[in-house]
């Protein structure tokens, strides 16, 4: 059995923060899967990023806001890891939640957008 394509929209929100910081979805994905995994590494593969794309990110994202987003520890015999701070954890939260209010308060903008669309035969 073949699952039907996931055909609804979605609204992937950027905020630029001036010309120097800007958080959009990729980055909060990063964060995410460098909490559920504890590794830069492996979250950045999980997303198809290399390890160097997926640090620099990081580098970005703890230089842009007040406090480190995520700290790491170098491998070793015990091997490395990171973690979301607190203050990284609340960036990742935040965000979320104003992707769901974005989404709520235009979804029937979103609709009108798509009732707009050509109909490709899905």
């Amino acid at each position: 059995m073949t699952d039907a394509p996931d055909t609804a929209p979605r609204l992937r929100l950027r905020i630029v923060f001036g010309s120097d910081a800007m958080l959009g979805p990729g980055k909060a994905d990063l964060l995410e899967g460098i909490r559920e995994t504890g590794s830069i590494a492996a979250a950045g593969r999980a997303m198809s990023m290399s390890y160097k794309r997926a640090w620099s990110l990081v580098e970005e994202m703890n230089a842009a806001f007040s406090e480190p987003l995520v700290t790491s520890t170098r491998g070793g015999t015990k091997g490395g890891g990171a973690s979301l701070t607190e203050t990284g954890e609340q960036v990742v939260a935040h965000y979320r939640r104003l992707e769901e209010i974005a989404g709520e308060a235009g979804g029937t903008e979103i609709e009108a957008l798509r009732s707009l669309l050509r109909d490709t035969g899905n």
